[in-house]
C-alpha cells in the first residue's frame, strides 16, 4: 500500500479518536445544554453518531493537512530583506490643469 494512503488512514483514525474525546467532553460538560438534549431524546444516539462522524472528518482532515505540510523540504534561500538592485527614488512629475483657475469635472 502506498505510504500516502497509510498516512491518510492513520490521520482518519486519529480523527475518530479525537472526535470521540471531543464529543464526550461536549456531552459530559453539557455545553449549550447539548447533553440534556441528547440524553432526553429518542434520536439522541443518532445525533451523537452524526456529531462524532462530522467532527472526525474535520479532525482527520486537520491531522492529514498538518502531516502533509510538515513533509515540506526546508528552503534556506534568503527571502525578502535588502534589495540588491538599484534603489528607487521618487520623481516629481508636473501636472497641468485643463484651464487655469477652474477645476475639471469627471
Amino acid at each position: 500500500m502506498p505510504e500516502l494512503i497509510k498516512l491518510y488512514i492513520r490521520s482518519a483514525l486519529w480523527g475518530l479518536v479525537l472526535a470521540a474525546i471531543f464529543v464526550a467532553i461536549l456531552l459530559w460538560f453539557n455545553v449549550a445544554n447539548l447533553g440534556a438534549l441528547v440524553f432526553g431524546s429518542d434520536a439522541g444516539i443518532l445525533a451523537v453518531l452524526v456529531l462524532w462522524i462530522s467532527n472526525a472528518v474535520v479532525f482527520g482532515g486537520v491531522q492529514f493537512g498538518f502531516k502533509i505540510m510538515a513533509m515540506a523540504e526546508r528552503d534556506d534561500t534568503p527571502r525578502g530583506g535588502m534589495s540588491i538592485g538599484p534603489e528607487l527614488k521618487p520623481v516629481l512629475v508636473p501636472a497641468k490643469s485643463a484651464k487655469p483657475g477652474k477645476a475639471r469635472r469627471a
